[in-house]
């Protein structure tokens, strides 16, 4: 069986990063399934999903490691076509991956115990964001 369920969520851009682990699992419970896997996508171009240990400092850590691989302030032809200034955002986004899949078993989401399922928003604005969750199993 499969079951497709959507995230509205309101995000504050510039490297944003929301926990969603909660929603999914509610998501999840809302199933009839037992065991199978979670399938999480993020629609858009300028963010992406992963997990991390969701604390101040790691956080923080995980700001400035972008930075340091993409730097918001240098030249991108994607500034120039569209004098939006967000073409690192599209960057970022593309290396960090727009979906996650996570097994679950007894209903229960299969995560260590410092991993928590995030959306990371790179645009330089805010923006609403839609999370597409499908859970797979039986």
């Amino acid at each position: 069986m499969i079951v497709t369920r959507r995230l509205s969520l309101q995000s504050k851009g510039n490297n944003d990063i929301i926990e969603i682990t909660p929603h999914v699992e509610r998501l999840l419970t809302e199933t009839k399934l037992l065991a199978g896997s979670v399938t999480v996508f993020v629609t858009g171009s300028t963010a992406g999903i992963t997990t991390i240990e969701h604390e101040p400092g790691l956080l923080l850590d995980f700001k400035a490691a972008w930075e340091r691989i993409v730097p918001e302030n240098i030249d991108y032809e994607h500034n120039r076509a569209w004098e939006d200034g967000n073409g690192h955002s599209h960057v970022r986004a593309s290396l960090l991956g727009a979906s996650l899949v996570v097994p679950f078993n007894d209903k229960k989401l299969v995560l260590g115990t410092w991993q928590q399922i995030v959306l990371v928003d790179f645009d330089n604005r805010p923006r609403s964001r839609e999370v597409v969750v499908q859970v797979t199993g039986e």
